[in-house]
């Protein structure tokens, strides 16, 4: 057999029209382009609602070792007017073991509180430390 000359493929072409895998390629080349505007606009909604999401951030400004027994913590929260935030303080030893943790609720209605809290501690602390603030479902 000769090979096909390009007037001859195009005259074959039209007669018969377009290959099985001509049109096999054309439909794969379609579901990969509509695969990927899915995935785009899913990692843009992921993005979007990551970075305008909720949020309740905090930082401790300074403490004092009151006592062996407590920690005083002046700590300000920054969070959305409506939202609820949950703020975690550690108190550690000198050593560096944990001897006394706390959650702190803040419901106010401000999106920016300063507040001075105290930690209880089973033994002296030598320092204190913000674990974390979260968000409360359903607030």
């Amino acid at each position: 057999m000769t090979p096909a000359t390009p007037a001859h493929d195009g005259l074959t072409r039209e007669r018969y029209g377009r290959s099985a895998d001509e049109r096999a390629d054309r439909v794969l080349k379609l579901v990969g382009a509509v695969l990927g505007v899915a995935f785009l606009a899913l990692v843009g909604w992921f993005g979007v609602s990551y970075v305008t999401g909720t949020k309740v951030s905090g930082e401790l400004i300074k403490f004092d070792v009151a006592s062996d027994r407590e920690v005083v913590v002046h700590l300000e929260v920054r969070k959305d007017e409506g939202v609820t935030g949950v703020c975690t303080l550690s108190a550690l030893a000198r050593d560096g073991g944990e001897v006394g943790r706390a959650d702190f609720t803040f419901d106010q209605k401000r999106d920016r509180i300063d507040e001075v809290v105290t930690v209880r501690t089973t033994d002296r602390a030598g320092t204190a430390q913000l674990v974390g603030c979260t968000a409360v479902d359903g607030s």
